[in-house]
């Protein structure tokens, strides 16, 4: 699902798992939650539209 114009490719997609999982590594487990909250939050912002934010938390609870 994607709301906007802007794609990424799978390159992309993969970098940015990397760059994320990386990230929850250094965090270290007892700062994974929060960190996830605050990189969320960043996301929002920058999507600029709690519609389109809300989206993404419904496509990401699905099938988990």
């Amino acid at each position: 699902m994607n709301m906007n114009q802007n794609t990424l490719t799978t390159s992309g997609l993969e970098q940015v798992y990397d760059a994320l999982a990386t990230a929850i590594d250094a965090a270290g487990p007892e700062k994974t939650e929060l960190f996830l909250v605050k990189l969320a939050l960043l996301n929002a912002h920058a999507l600029a539209d709690p519609a389109v934010f809300q989206a993404h938390i419904d496509a990401a609870l699905k099938d988990l």
